[in-house]
């Protein structure tokens, strides 16, 4: 299943993507998760974090690239919580107009269509705020 987000922000699309940082990372987390670990947002790079009821959640950075007003990297789950077999996270910046555009874009299945169709909107509902935050953090970029 796939969800789409998008956020229009302040600030140079390139200025926008390297701010793809542990700061961003941290301003994003939702109340009650802890980071482990950030190594960056570069292919190799391990994010791992914790979540209330000690459950865990590590992604590898198996994609990065940047072009002509558009970069992107990717996270692809290693430890999954809560049921999730596939974890694919597409983090795309691109040049719009004098700002730039945030896109996420989420691929994730829990093995079987109807659970995933179910959880569907309990992630959609978790990343959501994420179109606020970006707003929220760039608002001076």
């Amino acid at each position: 299943m796939k969800i789409i987000l998008r956020s229009d922000v302040k600030g140079d699309w390139q200025s926008v993507f390297r701010a793809f940082d542990r700061t961003l990372f941290e301003f994003l987390l939702p109340p009650g998760a802890k980071l482990l670990r950030f190594d960056g947002s570069r292919s190799g790079d391990i994010v791992h974090l914790r979540f209330p009821l000690n459950m865990e959640w590590k992604s590898k950075i198996t994609q990065d690239h940047e072009e002509n007003e558009h970069a992107f990297f990717v996270d692809e789950g290693v430890i999954l919580p809560l049921g999730l077999k596939n974890w694919h996270h597409e983090h795309h910046v691109f040049k719009d107009g004098d700002g730039a555009r945030i896109e996420d874009r989420i691929t994730f299945s829990m093995g079987n269509t109807v659970l995933t169709m179910l959880t569907y909107p309990f992630l959609y509902l978790a990343f959501l705020p994420r179109v606020w935050q970006y707003k929220k953090y760039f608002k001076n970029f």
